[in-house]
């Protein structure tokens, strides 16, 4: 069976700076391929070129085994590749079930069915275990966690094949981390191919099935969760030749 998602020697640049330079991965349904690296590792623009922000210069994208070149990120979704940004695209003054359809909201008839909506987004959250108080009240009011969730949820009931989650426990608490970890966990146990992108191996490791690392926009490590453990994909992701020098430099100024 081909891979939903595959890249191969994917290349961009912008004018003389390399921010990718023959990067390959492959996303297969039902795996979380985890993506880590430090800022300027090349994780957004990698993203950029899945989400159909930005076509890649050189190699070859694949969705099905077949060659794609998206002109937007409507294109990409069309195939069912949808991508949660930072800043999630939400509204924060509206309710949370406007924000769970915004722009594709059931009517009945010229007029907006709110109960329909409502129903479908509660359902639709309860299914990925996220049970709010009340879907009428501003997504502002949630927490960051459950944030994310909304807009996972999001994505998985209109039909997301690959879902690509940009830094999704970035700024949240060990709790609210938890939250939107068990969440991924549930969208690859559904089926769905996950790219998630992170600068934490110690969030990537619980729930990831291949590793991808990044440094300056080339693959520095690529492995299946059997062949690594968190202590070498920190050590990797941070340089393990710095950091020995780095400890050995502090050791003499202690002593």
């Amino acid at each position: 069976m081909n891979p939903l998602l595959e890249v191969r020697g994917i290349g961009k640049s912008y004018g003389s700076v390399v921010a990718l330079h023959d990067v390959s991965a492959v996303v297969r349904a039902g795996e979380v391929t985890c993506v880590l690296g430090d800022n300027g590792a090349g994780k957004s623009t990698l993203i950029k070129v899945l989400a159909g922000v930005h076509r890649h210069d050189t190699g070859r994208y694949l969705v099905d085994g077949r060659p794609v070149r998206f002109s937007s990120p409507r294109e990409a979704l069309a195939l069912g590749i949808a991508t949660v940004h930072q800043d999630l695209a939400l509204v924060p003054l509206m309710s949370v079930w406007r924000n769970f359809f915004l722009g594709a909201e059931p009517t009945r008839g010229p007029f907006l069915d709110r109960r329909r909506g409502r129903e479908v987004a509660r359902a639709a959250l309860a299914d990925l275990g996220v049970v709010l108080r009340d879907v009428e009240q501003p997504v502002g009011t949630l927490s960051g966690g459950e944030r994310q969730c909304v807009a996972i949820a999001r994505a998985v009931h209109f039909g997301a094949r690959v879902l690509v989650l940009d830094e999704p426990t970035a700024a949240l608490g060990v709790r609210q981390a938890g939250v939107v970890l068990r969440n991924v966990a549930r969208a690859r146990d559904r089926g769905l191919g996950v790219v998630l992108i992170t600068h934490n191996p110690h969030h990537a490791y619980p729930v990831g099935d291949r590793f991808l690392l990044l440094n300056r926009g080339r693959v520095i490590g690529d492995h299946a969760k059997s062949e690594v453990t968190p202590a070498r994909l920190t050590r990797e992701m941070a340089g393990g030749a710095e950091l020995e020098a780095l400890a050995h430099e502090l050791r003499g100024v202690a002593e």
